[in-house]
């Protein structure tokens, strides 16, 4: 199973290569949008590297990194190496946490967009229950001279990605930023993320597991499936082998994604540690769901691997994108 697929992406390419904005504000090229929209996002977002590769670099999406300390070291989304460096630490014991990016950094991204003419800015984040980047967005957009709309996503991962992309599309298709906000949340509110976590220790440890916590009791006994809802993470299940858990993860997303209508639905499958096992849930997703496009596969960006430990396979269901109008496209 590839990595990524860049097949529902060809018409945002193009798109994007017409609206590259101008170099000092308040200019616009002949022919350009009257209102154009920037996108920002945090790494929790998780979006795939042939995604980000294949958008123009006309600052139309940034992505804020999100800091992870290792023990003393702090290390940033996109280091080399830091998914390993992650796992020896947590394998070892070491304490591996995670903090919101400062207001600076959004700062830094929301000027920047203002000086290469944007209008308006939507910056899209992981949910606020889990992580305080969306209260820092806030602070960072009442220090700018353009609007910016602080879009909670209230999920995470490419569950959050899928919101990102959708923004991205709205904004090259030249919408304002009213639609651009509304284009993200309506994708948010239709992708659902499910995960298997072998154990719920380091969960309990970053304080992540909100209603998990009943689970605790057992935790040596039995092999928990979660769901985000709400903006947290809630336990469905507790299963008694991990064979098994796996399995009913499989169940509950065909379960969700069968009585969607045929080519609406879009997967990604998210792992820490364990490539081989997310490609075989990828491929068994794919015979019970002919009619799905084949689940785009990514290792769990660094700031969620923190928490959810060595392991762990999460899947995404969420829309397939649409162009304006609604026609959706390939993935």
């Amino acid at each position: 199973m590839p990595e990524s697929n860049a097949a529902a992406w060809p018409w945002v390419r193009a798109r994007l290569s017409g609206l590259r904005p101008t170099p000092r504000p308040g200019t616009r090229r002949a022919g350009a949008p009257v209102v154009r929209t920037a996108v920002v996002t945090d790494s929790a977002a998780a979006l795939p590297a042939e995604y980000l590769r294949g958008l123009p670099r006309d600052g139309l999406l940034t992505v804020t990194p999100m800091p992870v300390m290792v023990g003393p070291e702090i290390y940033g989304e996109g280091e080399d190496d830091i998914l390993e460096t992650i796992a020896v630490a947590l394998a070892a014991g070491t304490p591996v946490k995670t903090s919101r990016p400062s207001p600076g950094q959004f700062e830094q991204a929301y000027r920047a967009a203002e000086l290469r003419g944007f209008d308006g800015i939507v910056s899209v984040h992981i949910s606020g229950e889990l992580s305080g980047t969306a209260d820092a967005a806030r602070l960072a957009a009442a220090k700018v001279g353009i609007p910016v709309d602080v879009v909670d996503t209230r999920t995470v991962g490419m569950a959050q990605g899928l919101a990102v992309q959708a923004a991205v599309q709205a904004a090259a298709a030249g919408a304002g930023r009213e639609a651009v906000a509304a284009a993200a949340v309506e994708q948010a509110e239709h992708t659902k993320v499910f995960f298997y976590v072998p154990s719920l220790e380091q969960l309990r440890r970053g304080g992540r597991i909100g209603a998990a916590a009943s689970l605790l009791g057992t935790m040596l006994a039995i092999k928990p499936i979660l769901a985000v809802d709400g903006g947290r993470i809630v336990p469905l299940e507790k299963v008694r082998s991990a064979a098994r858990a796996v399995a009913r993860l499989e169940e509950i997303v065909v379960a969700h994604a069968a009585p969607q209508p045929d080519g609406s639905v879009t997967l990604a499958v998210h792992h820490f540690g364990n490539p081989e096992e997310a490609e075989s849930l990828a491929a068994r997703l794919e015979a019970a769901l002919p009619e799905c496009p084949p689940a785009q596969i990514s290792s769990l960006p660094a700031v969620l691997a923190a928490h959810a430990g060595l392991g762990v396979l999460a899947v995404i269901v969420g829309r397939s994108p649409a162009l304006p109008g609604g026609t959706r496209l390939p993935t």
